[in-house]
């Protein structure tokens, strides 16, 4: 057998993960969620809660945990930046609206002391379906504010939802279920669905404040950035660095904002997604002419998701035009550069001729005082030889070597700078 992964078996088993619950109707539900990745925290105040009732604590390391706490049933999940606690149970008749709760039973200390912000809050109502069901419960519209009343046939009609999206005293929404024939295992899939599109709903929306913070700052960015652009089209060679200083910290400011923001707008995107296919798993038929679950996120949620997804869109489009207008004043300033370095290539080839110029009336003087001190050589060769009793003519001699002198240096000198220009062309073929 080859080796074994070493998450194999975790991997196997995500699928089991979070099972749903059985429940039956009729049955009283608080769930809240609370915002924070405290570490590890989370699972310890669970841990001692279970303690404090003689039930085994979860495992180091685990995410989810179910368990029957006395009369009240937990569920606590953790996810990536959140947590939820979910407190239900079985009653022996309908109540008469939603009194004596369920996280009633849970000790105030403990509440109190949950690791993170709270940001959502749902009393869930299951009651058994009654004959007829062509009319809303007297009990919904007693207990929900009808003016914003939703509500829709769900599971390919097993039960009716309702809710209005509404806070009340407490801090919690309401929704009521009217179940129908329904298995224990699918009313728990449908409460966990309902429990979802509301957690998911609040935390898609942690994304509107920061999109308003976004379009504020971006309205100054986008006025700079203008600003900076006309600057550039009359900017005179001195104005150029100061320019470039200006959108080098706007593009700073830019970026720390995308950093800041980006990972918000995706993960709204993503819980956004969730409360869209827990909706379509719902499988919605509109019921006494109320709008459904997902004509309210239409028209609520929709347009919050849109302006998140703008936001991001156009600070992603500022970000490419201050990198286009960097690239605009760069290439002038490269050019500007470009110029500069012709005119200087130009003012050294004059200075290049004019030395050669130089150099040339220099090396003609040259030749001259080398012939003329080699003519004085060969003068003094000759009176010398002559004082030996030569018969030679001191000046006829320097007259014969003078031309001769001349031509020997001036050919030296035309040789030697052959040797050096062959030189300098070897060294620059060898640079190139």
């Amino acid at each position: 057998m080859q080796s074994v992964h070493p998450l194999r078996e975790t991997l196997h088993h995500e699928v089991h993960a979070r099972p749903y619950e059985r429940m039956n109707a009729p049955l009283l539900l608080s769930h809240i969620a609370l915002v924070g990745n405290a570490g590890g925290a989370e699972r310890e105040h669970v841990a001692r809660l279970l303690q404090s009732r003689q039930l085994a604590v979860p495992a180091d390391g685990a995410s989810h945990l179910s368990a029957d706490i006395g009369g009240l049933r937990l569920r606590w999940e953790k996810h990536g930046e959140f947590h939820t606690c979910t407190f239900w149970k079985q009653l022996a008749e309908v109540p008469e609206g939603f009194d004596h709760l369920p996280i009633d039973d849970v000790p105030l200390e403990w509440r109190h002391g949950l690791p993170g912000e709270w940001l959502v809050g749902l009393h869930v109502l299951v009651k058994p379906a009654v004959t007829p069901r062509h009319e809303v419960p007297p009990l919904v519209r007693s207990m929900l504010h009808e003016d914003s009343l939703v509500g829709a046939r769900v599971m390919d009609g097993s039960a009716d939802v309702y809710t209005d999206f509404r806070l009340y005293g407490d801090g919690f929404a309401r929704w009521v279920v009217v179940a129908g024939d329904m298995t224990p295992r699918r009313l728990g899939r449908l409460v966990q669905r309902l429990q979802e599109i509301e957690t998911y709903r609040m935390m898609a929306l942690l994304g509107l404040p920061v999109a308003r913070e976004v379009g504020g700052a971006l309205v100054g960015a986008e006025r700079d950035l203008a600003d900076v652009a006309e600057r550039i089209r009359t900017a005179s060679p001195d104005d150029e660095q100061e320019l470039l200083r200006q959108l080098t910290q706007l593009a700073a400011r830019v970026e720390g904002l995308y950093a800041r923001t980006h990972a918000r707008f995706s993960a709204s995107a993503a819980y956004f997604e969730l409360v869209q296919r827990r909706i379509d798993e719902l499988r919605e038929e509109r019921v006494h002419n109320l709008q459904t679950v997902r004509e309210f996120m239409d028209r609520r949620l929709l347009p919050a998701m849109q302006t998140c997804a703008w936001a991001g869109r156009r600070l992603q489009a500022l970000s490419e035009r201050i990198s286009r207008v960097s690239n605009l004043l760069r290439t002038r300033v490269e050019i500007e550069q470009q110029q500069s370095s012709r005119e200087l290539l130009d003012a050294m080839n004059r200075r290049q001729k004019a030395q050669l110029l130089l150099q040339s009336a220099v090396e003609g003087f040259s030749v001259a005082a080398v012939t003329y001190y080699g003519a004085g050589l060969v003068g003094y060769a000759a009176k010398g030889a002559k004082s030996a009793g030569w018969n030679v003519s001191p000046d006829l001699a320097v007259a014969i070597s003078i031309p001769l002198i001349a031509l020997a240096v001036w050919f030296g000198v035309r040789r030697l700078h052959r040797e050096a220009h062959a030189a300098a062309h070897r060294d620059s073929e060898s640079f190139r």
